[in-house]
């Protein structure tokens, strides 16, 4: 673990990042259509495997450019029918665009226009578009193109890009971004693009991506990181070769960019006569590699996240949601990254707990290196009383100090059990913070307790068996790294 440390300067990154693309803009001239890629104002895995970088980075990027951009949010058709979900959030894909739709507005961005990419008249996409219209978002339609991307003759007519609406625009900066892949960004930058030039507009394409990191090493942890992150779509990092060809330059990209390149490159040169790009690597426009002031601490974190997401694909194949496959390549990356699953320091200790109790633990890792752990007991899951003695170890208080009395705790149990339908009397985590809040209104040391909640942010933490989905979501919210041993209770 990174101990705190800060390995990532995210105001430089903030300052070059703004400048390289409107660099870019000003290149083509009349207008640049950036395909947004991964998430525009939550991105945590950047924040984990980049300690430095925040969250929010890319959108208070998006601010310092909020006079000259627009916002267009792309959502799959047949994703809206099929109820496809976010997995880190849980919610569905068109509920998530009138999420990002909220937001941006709210802050100052200008969303100008949502896509429906895939039409094929569905019903669900149909009563979607009538939902956002009573928003008063402008809606357009895009269509599947048979044979693409490779049917150049289809695509580049007016029964391909032709046929699909032109979204009207009026900024230099036009921001295409999805709530998920698959939503059909590229295309429909390609789509305006060919629009545009039919009406004598000189408009741009370029792509901001933040990982794989162009010009880290190809088997740089932080790029390594992102083959897990993605080790179920089974994306690869690779050397870009149309870069080498060109500049006699090694640069990192993925097989995704790289395959579609050729095609790419004949669409640019049949809308706008000539390609502006040599490569992948030349579309991108992402400047986080150059933001990196502590290599080591950077390497560290990125390890800490493949440990993670090995632990959560082993979680997945018990839950029946990942696959041998995925493992294998997590297992692959690993040997890659020279880490195992040992590594993480937070795992033995809570092992050893649960050997001496009998009963499901967890273990903590505080930033200064602190382990601590916590038991299954009748009152508490092994989880919340980890919290608690989180609590209590940064408000300076005794361990042996009762935080909460059973008399407060045996009410919550009772509703559970007698009212609720719940078979497990035992506090999850979302219920001991309120039951400790409450306490906090009289007791002094639960009020002290309660004020250090923020600081359990970028805590690693280990249980024993897999958690409920409750407990799971409160970690998450307080920003607490989590793995579980692939067994449940």
């Amino acid at each position: 673990m990174s101990s705190g440390k800060i390995g990532f300067d995210n105001d430089k990154y903030l300052k070059m990042q703004s400048e390289h693309i409107r660099e870019r803009i000003t290149h083509f001239g009349d207008k640049l259509y950036l395909e947004f890629g991964g998430k525009l104002f939550d991105d945590y895995h950047a924040s984990r495997v980049l300690p430095g970088f925040r969250p929010d980075s890319k959108l208070q990027m998006l601010l310092q450019l909020k006079e000259e951009a627009e916002i267009v949010i792309v959502i799959n058709a047949g994703d809206i029918e099929k109820n496809k979900v976010r997995g880190d959030l849980g919610i569905t894909y068109d509920v998530d665009v009138i999420r990002l739709f909220h937001i941006f507005t709210k802050i100052g961005l200008y969303v100008s226009s949502v896509v429906l990419t895939r039409y094929e008249h569905q019903p669900t996409a149909d009563a979607f578009q009538s939902r956002l219209e009573a928003l008063g978002v402008k809606v357009y339609h895009h269509y599947s193109i048979k044979g693409y991307p490779s049917n150049l003759e289809l695509i580049m007519s007016d029964d391909g890009y032709g046929r699909n609406d032109y979204i009207q625009t009026s900024r230099k900066l036009v921001v295409v971004t999805a709530p998920g892949p698959g939503s059909g960004k590229m295309a429909t930058c390609l789509s305006q693009i060919y629009h545009e030039h039919k009406r004598g507009v000189n408009a741009g394409y370029a792509k901001f991506e933040t990982f794989p990191i162009w010009n880290l090493p190809l088997r740089h942890p932080v790029n390594i990181a992102y083959e897990a992150a993605t080790s179920d779509l089974n994306d690869v990092n690779m050397i870009d070769p149309f870069h080498l060809e060109a500049y006699n330059k090694t640069t990192v990209n993925y097989n995704r960019d790289i395959e579609i390149f050729p095609v790419l490159n004949t669409m640019f040169e049949r809308i706008l006569g000539e390609s502006p790009y040599k490569s992948p690597t030349d579309m991108g426009v992402n400047m986080a590699g150059n933001c990196i002031v502590d290599n080591a601490v950077v390497c560290e974190a990125a390890k800490e996240e493949i440990i993670r997401r090995y632990y959560t694909a082993l979680c997945g194949r018990k839950k029946g949601i990942s696959t041998e496959e995925e493992i294998y390549k997590l297992e692959l990356l690993m040997n890659q990254a020279g880490v195992k699953s040992a590594d993480r320091k937070v795992v033995a200790p809570a092992l050893e707990k649960e050997k001496q109790t009998g009963e499901p633990a967890a273990a903590m890792e505080l930033p200064d290196g602190t382990i601590l752990t916590g038991r299954t007991s009748e009152l508490l899951g092994a989880c919340s009383a980890l919290l608690l003695n989180a609590l209590k170890h940064f408000a300076g208080l005794e361990d042996s100090v009762l935080l909460m009395s059973p008399h407060v705790i045996e009410p919550i149990q009772n509703l559970k059990i007698q009212h609720l339908g719940n078979q497990n009397p035992r506090l999850h985590t979302d219920e001991t913070l309120l039951a400790l809040s409450i306490c906090a209104t009289t007791d002094e040391n639960a009020k002290k307790a309660m004020e250090q909640i923020s600081k359990l942010w970028g805590c690693e933490v280990h249980s024993t068996v897999i958690l409920s989905t409750v407990d799971e979501r409160i970690f998450k919210r307080l920003g607490v790294n989590l793995t579980c041993e692939p067994k449940f209770s």
